[in-house]
């Protein structure tokens, strides 16, 4: 099993990336948009390495956290890699953690596009398998802590704002401990994004 892959990027495509190692040429699925990658760009990779009948397919994650997510995701009744991959492409983890901690498939719909039938069994089957993993978040200073209960409507006014989901998301995330409510939440994440 290849647990991950670290080498050069020699090609980029929509959920693809070719990862040169040592001369050999890796097709790696991700769940990143071709942006975020640059052709001879070095890379690490954590990677699930799915084997079919007719294929054995890699699937690369920047984070352990996101390939935990993607192997709890392959859990979900009827859910395989690639339809995995799809929901990752669409949700990233904080939000796929909110909306099953807070047991809201709505939430999860109205924000990453997923259809109302997938965010409930989403949600569904991932509530036991998910709550070790998805009750806390690394802040700042490297510690875990759990997610405020204002997290999604102060990410839900900042998105309204104009801002990027991920932007929103990773605001909010980095305030301080001292901060209590959704309304001051926004105003402090207002006050960091204005200084980018």
């Amino acid at each position: 099993m290849i647990r991950h892959i670290r080498g050069t990027i020699a090609d980029i495509t929509q959920g693809q990336i070719v990862v040169d190692v040592a001369g050999v040429g890796y097709l790696v699925h991700t769940a990143a948009t071709a942006e975020h990658f640059m052709l001879e760009q070095e890379v690490k990779l954590y990677t699930y390495m799915a084997v079919q009948e007719r294929a054995q397919d890699l699937y690369g994650f920047n984070t352990r956290d996101e390939l935990e997510l993607f192997t709890i995701l392959l859990t979900i009744p009827k859910v395989g890699p690639k339809s995995a991959m799809q929901i990752m492409q669409k949700a990233d983890t904080e939000l796929l953690r909110s909306s099953v901690l807070s047991n809201d498939p709505a939430h999860l719909t109205k924000m990453s596009g997923i259809g109302k039938k997938t965010a409930e069994k989403i949600v569904l089957g991932l509530k036991d398998k998910f709550e070790d993993f998805a009750g806390a978040y690394t802040d700042t200073s490297g510690e875990e802590r759990q997610q405020p209960s204002y997290t999604a409507d102060a990410i839900d006014a900042l998105i309204a704002l104009g801002y990027p989901q991920s932007d929103a998301r990773k605001a909010i995330q980095q305030l301080p401990e001292t901060v209590t409510n959704a309304n001051q939440a926004v105003k402090e994440a207002l006050q960091e994004l204005g200084k980018e």
